[in-house]
């Protein structure tokens, strides 16, 4: 019979007790709540609170988990949750952690959508993106130097990182990018092997097919967004791509000027982009729609983990596909950087946005004050400073 002291959820370097399910919910409730800045500061923002604080996983494991998700559709910090969640309690632990995560943003687009609908605006958000921003690159600065070691294993995946930042910075795909950082690195590390025919880790890439919409609004929309969230690879910018293809010029049912209102939304909002939807659910088909566009957006992602977790230990366990591994490794990292440049760009706008981000970087290295602590204050600095320019 199994010790009910000890932990069977596996995945965890802490040694924590059964209570992991409880854990799960906890974290990725508070992270739902404070996740400002998109999927880098998410990624970095996990790393901090699992890796650095919690000890739940190694860095080498938390670098393999990045990388595997890089390689499926769907949003890739929500993703990362799920899989850190099932590495903590099992499957349980899978549907709590990506559930926990979306349910504050959720709650927040929900109510946004609320104020929109009736009063034909959203509430202004700026003062508090003020103080967010520069602490958010702050974190996500921190974090990429500490996983630097652990993706960068040579000369070859730091030239592979270089490369790849400077592709990412001149606009090339970021699927095609990670691909061939992917594939550079499995061809040079077995040069001396018959590669296989078969079983190629091209498999990863293949999205999941799902049937085109049929009868009924409510239909069609929840099958929309999950053919969105089946075949979507990228940032926000690629999302309000097929957004508009759908929703603008296919079906009719937004303006481009409600599809940018809920592009901001989901930019403006803590957790994933991707509950844009939840905002375009609303405002074509009130709260059911909000419920089932939310759903049918990220079911594939907990389909996809939940095929993942099979496959990221045997990826590790042989040596092509390790090689690749490492490959992509390197170049999520690169890719992180690129989005962590574009974010510094917005968010150091005055002496103050710099002052804050810096502080937040001193922190990080003589403090192990969780980041949670950096956000409220930014925020509250920021609010007070618009109120105070009011």
């Amino acid at each position: 019979m199994m010790d009910a002291s000890r932990d069977d959820t596996g995945g965890g370097s802490g040694g924590r007790p059964v209570h992991a399910l409880g854990e799960v919910i906890g974290v990725f409730l508070k992270l739902g709540v404070i996740g400002f800045g998109g999927p880098a500061a998410h990624t970095a923002m996990m790393r901090d609170e699992l890796v650095r604080r919690r000890g739940w996983v190694s860095d080498e494991r938390f670098v393999d988990l990045i990388g595997a998700v890089n390689l499926i559709p769907g949003p890739n910090s929500t993703e990362l949750a799920i899989h850190l969640g099932y590495d903590r309690a099992r499957w349980k632990g899978l549907i709590a952690a990506g559930v926990c995560f979306i349910l504050p943003a959720f709650a927040i687009v929900l109510a946004l959508a609320w104020a929109y609908v009736r009063y034909g605006r959203t509430p202004a958000v700026e003062g508090l993106l003020y103080g967010i921003k520069p602490v958010v690159v702050a974190i996500v600065v921190w974090a990429l130097a500490g996983l630097l070691r652990t993706a960068i294993k040579g000369r070859l995946t730091a030239l592979v990182a270089t490369v790849a930042l400077a592709l990412y910075l001149l606009g090339v795909n970021e699927l095609l990018v990670l691909a061939v950082g992917g594939l550079v690195v499995m061809a040079a590390g077995t040069r001396h092997l018959w590669l296989p025919r078969r079983g190629s880790p091209g498999l990863l890439l293949v999205p999941l097919l799902v049937p085109g919409p049929t009868g009924g609004r409510l239909t069609e929309l929840f099958l929309t967004f999950l053919k969105i969230g089946s075949v979507l690879y990228g940032s926000g910018y690629v999302l309000l791509a097929f957004l508009e293809g759908d929703f603008v010029r296919r079906l009719g049912w937004i303006t481009r000027d409600q599809l940018l209102d809920a592009i901001s939304i989901g930019q403006f909002t803590p957790g994933p982009v991707f509950t844009t939807a939840t905002f375009i659910g609303y405002v074509t088909a009130a709260l059911p729609g909000a419920v089932l566009a939310t759903v049918a957006i990220f079911t594939p992602s907990f389909v996809l983990v939940g095929l993942l977790t099979r496959l990221v230990d045997r990826i590790r366990g042989r040596a092509w596909s390790s090689a690749f591994l490492d490959g992509v490794n390197a170049t999520a990292l690169a890719l992180m950087a690129g989005v962590t440049l574009q974010l510094a760009g917005d968010a150091f706008v005055d002496p103050l946005t710099v002052a804050l981000a810096v502080l937040a970087l001193l922190l990080q290295w003589r403090t192990r004050l969780n980041t949670a602590w950096f956000i409220a204050v930014a925020a509250a600095i920021g609010l007070a400073r618009t109120l105070l320019a009011g």
